[in-house]
């Protein structure tokens, strides 16, 4: 069996591959630990300029496993789990904001729900025509709590509260105007494109660009990091609900939901 998260490297870029496909690369708990372990390796990776995150298969990542979601809301411990969870996915997206490396998002398909946080946290984003985006986590009974602070840090307040609150999922083109996709190229040359932008990073100093990361994420961004915990506080609350209950047995059970 293939693991789940594939690094590589083809230096100045190293690439990190969520390869669960038949899950459309849904983040499972061992799938979250494992991408910060896969950051952590290429940070020492003293050739690797910067970093492709991408999918296998034809989404790059379609949120949280909401198989396992359901099976913890089977647990004795649910309520526990629900923080551990947030808190797991909370430290990730945390590290890659302040990994200083620059992170480039090869987005090869949709990312929607906690995939889209994992490319509201990188630095680049380049798309291919297939790209969706979205967040869906309302019409589940959930809540975008981590993503919604990212996405206003990404965009405007009001741009979030469109998508918040609408839960669209937009194509390439409609995301790419709004920012949050810097390019948009053919699938077939996306990694090739991502690893060339690796290659202009690579003409700057390692702690020049170290520096700026900072000063974008930690400097201009400086209240992100506690808005971060608030949202998964909400997150981890939100699924203890029976909205939460009810969107996620209406998801896997391919109806629609019945609000209580």
């Amino acid at each position: 069996m293939e693991p789940m998260i594939q690094v590589k490297c083809h230096y100045p870029s190293g690439t990190i591959l969520l390869n669960r496909p038949e899950k459309r690369n849904a983040l499972s708990r061992s799938m979250i630990r494992d991408i910060q372990q896969a950051f952590e390796d290429l940070h020492q990776e003293r050739n690797v300029r910067a970093v492709i995150l991408t999918g296998s298969g034809t989404a790059f990542c379609a949120g949280m496993d909401l198989q396992e979601m359901k099976e913890t809301a089977r647990r004795d411990d649910a309520q526990q789990m629900w923080q551990y969870d947030a808190r797991i996915y909370q430290e990730l997206i945390e590290y890659m904001l302040r990994f200083p490396k620059p992170i480039i998002a090869a987005v090869n398909g949709p990312a929607v729900a906690g995939g889209a946080g994992l490319v509201l946290a990188s630095d680049l984003v380049l798309a291919s025509t297939d790209a969706r985006f979205g967040l869906p986590e309302p019409r589940r009974g959930i809540v975008a709590g981590m993503v919604a602070p990212l996405l206003t840090f990404r965009t405007t307040p009001g741009q979030a509260a469109r998508l918040l609150l609408t839960g669209e999922i937009l194509s390439a083109e409609a995301t790419r105007e709004m920012g949050l996709y810097h390019e948009i190229v053919e699938t077939d040359l996306l990694w090739a494109r991502a690893h060339a932008w690796a290659e202009t990073i690579a003409l700057s100093a390692r702690e020049a660009i170290q520096l700026t990361k900072q000063v974008l994420n930690e400097t201009i961004g400086e209240r992100i990091f506690t808005l971060l915990a608030a949202g998964a506080a909400a997150s981890a609350a939100a699924r203890t609900t029976e909205a939460a209950a009810e969107g996620l047995a209406a998801f896997l059970e391919k109806r629609e939901p019945v609000w209580p």
